[in-house]
């Protein structure tokens, strides 16, 4: 028995070895996985289209170059590109955005639950940050200008403001193609059904009638 315990460690690890590769990303088995927005069948990611019918639109997208409508309450527009307007982004793991800023516009924070963020200021100036998570809670923050990159960490709360008298606009790239987006004001003060009041009063120290108040303006 004793001459086996060598055998029995190198079996074990071996295993442990090829659990662990089973349990990373598959490599992809076809050049491409377009999206076939018509199936009915619902799975993690979209389902692909039959690749005889595909078309060099599925890997198109036009109109990045127009600035979008910053004339609501933050002062700010994001335009998606991500597998919703490329289905050939299916399962490619990539998408990105152009943000526009009118002066002092804000992109309020938000978290994308499955995607890193990389940012480029492409004119004007930016103060942008992202918040650690508990208990910690460290700010970290930077003003850029034209030319400057930043990353916000997956699944933190994160923010953009045009501090300036002029517009900006940004690009952001995104490791997801379908990173999603959660408001953190929307997501507390307007999910559907509300979320109760008392807790709400109770969660942020104030009176409920605060809470009434956020509630309207949002």
């Amino acid at each position: 028995m004793k001459n086996m315990a060598p055998h029995i460690l190198f079996l074990a690890l071996l295993a442990l070895a090829t659990s662990q590769a089973i349990a990373s990303d598959p490599s992809s088995l076809q050049d491409f996985c377009v999206a076939d927005k018509m199936s009915q069948i619902f799975a993690n990611g979209l389902v692909c289209k039959d690749p005889r019918l595909v078309t060099t639109d599925d890997f198109f997208f036009s109109g990045l170059d127009k600035p979008g409508n910053t004339s609501n309450k933050v002062g700010s527009s994001v335009t998606p590109v991500n597998v919703a307007q490329i289905p050939g982004l299916n399962f490619m793991g990539i998408s990105l955005a152009r943000v526009d800023f009118a002066p002092y516009g804000l992109n309020p924070p938000h978290i994308h639950p499955r995607g890193t963020e990389i940012l480029t200021v492409l004119e004007g100036s930016l103060y942008v940050g992202f918040v650690t998570s508990n208990p910690e809670n460290k700010l970290f923050a930077k003003v850029l200008s034209k030319g400057d990159v930043f990353v916000f960490p997956q699944g933190l709360i994160h923010f953009q403001f045009n501090y300036g008298t002029n517009n900006a606009v940004a690009i952001a790239a995104l490791s997801s193609q379908n990173p999603g987006v959660i408001t953190v004001g929307n997501a507390v003060f307007k999910s559907n059904p509300p979320i109760s009041d008392d807790i709400l009063a109770k969660a942020f120290q104030v009176d409920k009638k605060i809470i009434d108040l956020i509630q309207a303006q949002l």
